[in-house]
């Protein structure tokens, strides 16, 4: 069993879309804190860090058990990747505990629906590979992508893939997966040298659309409350 495992939780401050997001209240706790408290839950990881350019996402994160020994140096613009700054985090969380990681799990703070339970067994499933990387994604329903259509330099109407045509039946084509930014693993050594989770022989761990939804605007937001509602229908 691999052991030296690294949760790193990247949440800049400076949010365009939705301002403050990381730390804005969902359903009673700063958004943040949902990934924190479901990485903890699971008992797998040596540490969970949260990697932030912000002073007061830092004192919320270390308020619900995240360790965060340190603000981020850089990627904290507009332009850096997330896999760029989780992996500027991961080198700079072993210089700090003179400590070396085998694998490392990204988690989205934007991802509050993601579970313990989820994260777990796609951390096991992870193990059981061979130089991959896991990624989180759903499967497609009503937005389908293979019926997707654009509009030319002439407004007509076109469509995007040739794959599927107006007598194919969607169960008839392939099925697709759409990434969700929830929870991506690799290697550290994957990580260093790629410098990316998309490395060569990726694959997808499927997540319900619940458990998926990645929050990035005003509707993403609306979406994940209703995701809530629907999956604690109690409340």
């Amino acid at each position: 069993m691999v052991t030296n495992r690294i949760a790193i939780i990247p949440a800049r401050g400076g949010s365009k879309r939705l301002p403050g997001k990381n730390v804005m209240d969902f359903y009673g706790k700063p958004m943040i804190a949902w990934t924190i408290e479901a990485a903890l839950r699971t008992d797998l990881f040596d540490v969970v860090l949260v990697s932030t350019d912000c002073e007061q996402i830092a004192d919320i994160s270390k308020f619900y058990g995240a360790q965060v020994p340190f603000l981020r140096k850089e990627y904290a613009d507009d332009f850096s990747t997330v896999s760029e700054a989780t992996l500027s985090a991961l080198i700079q969380m072993e210089l700090h505990s003179a400590k070396r990681y085998e694998t490392v799990t990204q988690l989205m703070a934007n991802c509050p629906m993601r579970s313990a339970e989820s994260i777990k067994s796609q951390v096991l499933q992870f193990e059981r590979m061979t130089e991959a990387s896991l990624l989180s994604g759903f499967k497609y329903g009503m937005f389908n992508p293979w019926w997707a259509h654009y509009r030319d330099s002439e407004s007509k109407a076109r469509r995007l893939h040739h794959e599927g045509n107006n007598k194919t039946r969607s169960q008839d084509l392939p099925e697709l997966i759409c990434p969700s930014g929830a929870t991506w693993i690799t290697s550290a050594n994957l990580l260093k040298k790629y410098r990316s989770f998309y490395t060569p022989n990726y694959d997808f761990f499927e997540l319900t659309w619940i458990e998926a939804v990645d929050i990035d605007d005003h509707d993403d937001l609306n979406l994940a409350k209703a995701a809530f509602l629907l999956h604690n229908e109690s409340v």
